[in-house]
């Protein structure tokens, strides 16, 4: 089969609205090339870190990539794509140069080639994340393993949003807690709820491709039997209070239904926010704040930010 690689030139702002956008076009999965990644320093814990070319990056900004099928209808696929990136102006994103280039890929190893630089990653106190053709065994007895195959799309786990919220729900989460996920996507932070010992996490993403994706994820770490997973705009219908919210989505978005969020927390729950962007983070703070919470801490990951935020009224 052949294959066309399509380039977006970006911002991070941008990376991962247009990662959802080559998801629900077809992509199994999306790569990332930020230049920050070549004077960043790390831990080399699990033989992760590989030596990087300067010359595969952009000087500025990022590229987003993904892999399509050469079909009969992939010239009106790469318009749609098109479109809904620039369509993301209305929202206030910035999508920098938005310049998309096209190349064939005739190499018919691709596929699983890139699976050399996908190790087990250690990505907060309790949790590592292993994909799921690795063989690993924790070295603590209180390390908590998430399995992914990024193959099935929405990235593998380790962005900085979702470390983030992680880490807030290593500190939030009680064992007997009733959770809400709100845009799931690939089901990651259900996951690790359930592992940290929620009673039940109702997962609920819009996209029909994430529903099932985080499915998947959840029959993969065995915690079917406390996630429930729905296709559902946000929060729309729910009406049972909860002891902790989860949403890991764009700010834009959080900011649509920080009121719903108020309405279902239970006092002393939480609210755990991120996919906000540093320079939106005033703004969510205030809406939430507004909404009935108070601020208990804010995280920060190179350019994200996650809130922890505490219902009133304990």
């Amino acid at each position: 089969m052949k294959w066309s690689e399509l380039s977006v030139h970006t911002t991070n702002e941008a990376i991962e609205p247009i990662s959802n956008i080559l998801h629900e076009a077809g992509a199994s999965g999306v790569v990332i090339e930020d230049p920050t990644e070549l004077t960043k320093e790390r831990e080399d814990q699990f033989g992760e870190i590989y030596q990087l070319q300067k010359e595969d990056y952009p000087s500025e900004g990022v590229y987003v990539k993904a892999y399509l099928p050469v079909t009969s209808f992939l010239t009106e696929t790469i318009e749609e794509i098109k479109q809904n990136i620039t369509n993301l102006q209305e929202f206030q994103i910035d999508i920098g140069k938005n310049v998309v280039t096209i190349t064939e890929v005739n190499d018919e190893d691709w596929a699983t080639a890139w699976k050399q630089y996908y190790h087990p990653v250690k990505i907060s106190e309790r949790f590592t994340v292993v994909p799921t053709w690795e063989e690993y065994t924790p070295v603590s007895s209180d390390e908590l393993i998430i399995e992914l195959d990024p193959g099935m799309a929405f990235g593998t786990g380790t962005h900085p949003t979702t470390v983030m919220c992680i880490q807030a729900l290593e500190r939030t989460v009680k064992k007997g807690d009733m959770l809400i996920d709100v845009g799931t996507g690939s089901g990651v932070l259900s996951v690790a709820a359930a592992q940290l010992g929620a009673k039940h996490v109702d997962a609920y993403d819009l996209d029909e491709v994430a529903v099932k994706t985080a499915k998947e994820n959840i029959e993969l770490n065995h915690v079917a039997n406390q996630v429930t997973v729905a296709q559902k705009n946000l929060l729309q219908g729910v009406t049972e209070q909860v002891d902790v919210i989860v949403a890991n989505i764009l700010a834009e978005v959080i900011l649509r239904f920080t009121d719903d969020v108020g309405r279902l927390v239970k006092p002393g729950g939480y609210f755990v926010s991120s996919g906000i962007i540093n320079g939106k983070k005033d703004e969510v703070k205030a809406a939430v704040e507004s909404a009935g919470f108070d601020i208990e801490e804010v995280l920060t990951m190179e350019d994200w930010v996650a809130i922890i935020a505490k219902k009133q009224g304990e």
